[in-house]
């Protein structure tokens, strides 16, 4: 047998499990995971002596800005991001230029995108109420991993994209939509069984306290967190859960920042019903007590709150209601983040650091490193349905790997990211356990940290 590449002397972990093997890639498949010595020739061979080889790692919340913002970043560079951070698949959201929210316009993202990707890549697709709610069972058809609704926020009537500071009397703007129109969108997403993930911000409000805050003048971190509280957060959750139950729509909680929006999911799912969520490293590593020591790069939405949240939310991936971990990947150009807190936007890089932070917690013995694989291989590709294509160690599936150095130590800086912009929280974070290599359907992406392939990254249709 003539093989096209083969990882001998690793330590293969699994979701479950941890044991020495070799593995065995033909035509961009697993071929054969065994402890023995196949005979025959391979085109590429890594000896991953002292590495942990894992099932490819996932982000299924990326925005790469790309069409319209690539002074901030593009799919070129994100992907780049992603398979220098050890990622093999990254699922990139719907609010580009051109927004995805039809199926002539998740084509031309294809078009657009698929040259530029180093990694595999799914696509996102955008709820709009009623102006493209005839458009979704076609999008569900095309391939789009799952449907995305930013609740209570605004809309510009011609981009698509979000208006963070809604004013009525402004031209071209969609108003946020009631939650009649909502209800419609769930019952409209069920029918496709594909899930509904949501921005659980409640819009309204956050208006009414923000201009409260903003009257008393308190311009500082605790007055950001004043004006978006937990509750902002929590009575979303809420509404948007007795929605699932109502339509039987798939709910999935996007970014959780507070302890509450955790402990609503787990009653729900002891309920029975089918609602998800995620969390992101800057949630899971940071709090409001960081923010006299990183300042404004820290700022996103919904923001970083309480030590208790902070703790709320490891519980959560703990017990498992939390069932991944993503990036929410957001650039803004440094100039742009160079600013007062309430003027400058919200986002940051993450797509790079996602797994090395993760790891980390690893080695710290915070969670296991089988938790890692579950949290960001194995769950999400169950989730959002393309398991065990991706995600698994079984022969006959995609041959995506990530390659880790437990014993690596690495220090994050922000100039060293791949990124066009790469404003980080992270920067300066010492970290233990590192990426070595991210290997994609068999190919070699990324080797001791540098990029050593081209772009051939492929859409994954769900």
């Amino acid at each position: 047998m003539n093989w096209d590449h083969v990882i001998i002397n690793g330590t293969i972990v699994t979701g479950s499990e941890t044991y020495k093997g070799n593995v065995y890639v033909k035509d961009g498949k697993i071929s054969a995971i065994t402890s023995e010595v196949l005979q025959g020739e391979a085109k590429e061979t890594t000896d991953a002596s002292g590495l942990m080889v894992l099932p490819g790692l996932m982000d299924t919340h990326v925005h790469s800005r790309d069409g319209g913002a690539k002074e901030k970043e593009d799919f070129f560079h994100s992907t780049q991001a992603a398979a220098a951070g050890g990622l093999t698949t990254i699922f990139e959201m719907p609010n580009a230029i051109p927004a995805i929210t039809n199926v002539d316009r998740l084509n031309e993202q294809l078009e657009n995108l698929t040259p530029k990707a180093h990694v595999d890549f799914g696509l996102w697709g955008l709820c709009l109420g009623d102006l493209n709610r005839n458009d979704l069972e076609e999008l569900s058809k095309a391939g789009i991993v799952a449907f995305k609704f930013f609740w209570g926020y605004a809309i510009n009537s011609e981009t698509y994209q979000l208006v963070y500071n809604y004013d009525p009397s402004a031209k071209d703007v969609i108003p946020p939509l009631r939650d009649g129109e909502v209800y419609k969108i769930f019952e409209q997403v069920a029918k496709t069984e594909k899930l509904l993930a949501i921005h659980a911000e409640n819009a309204d409000l956050m208006e009414t306290l923000t201009q409260r805050v903003k009257d008393e003048g308190d311009y500082t971190y605790e007055g950001l967190l004043r004006a978006r509280p937990n509750i902002a957060e929590e009575t979303i959750v809420n509404t948007a859960i007795a929605f699932s139950k109502a339509t039987g729509a798939r709910l999935h909680v996007l970014h959780a920042s507070t302890k509450e929006a955790v402990k609503k999911v787990a009653e729900a799912k002891k309920e029975g019903l089918d609602v998800t969520v995620e969390t992101c490293p800057q949630f899971l590593f940071l709090s409001n007590e960081d923010y006299d020591k990183i300042g404004p790069k820290m700022k996103v939405y919904p923001p970083v709150k309480y030590k208790s949240d902070q703790e709320g939310l490891w519980e959560g991936v703990k017990n498992e209601t939390i069932s991944l971990i993503c990036s929410d990947h957001a650039p803004h150009t440094a100039e742009q983040k160079d600013g007062a807190l309430w003027d400058i936007p919200a986002g940051m890089c993450g797509v790079e650091t996602l797994a090395p932070l993760m790891i980390d917690a690893a080695s710290r013995g915070v969670i296991t490193l089988n938790e890692v694989v579950r949290l960001l291989s194995e769950n999400p590709a169950k989730l959002f349905g393309i398991y065990p294509q991706k995600g698994s160690m079984e022969v006959g599936t995609d041959a995506d790997f990530t390659l880790v150095d437990m014993n690596k130590s690495h220090v994050i800086h922000e100039k060293n990211l791949h990124s066009i912009s790469k404003v980080t929280a992270f920067d300066g974070f010492e970290i233990k356990g590192y990426p070595v290599g991210t290997i994609v359907r068999g190919r070699t992406v990324m080797k001791n940290g540098e990029i050593v392939s081209e772009p051939f990254g492929k859409f994954i249709p769900v």
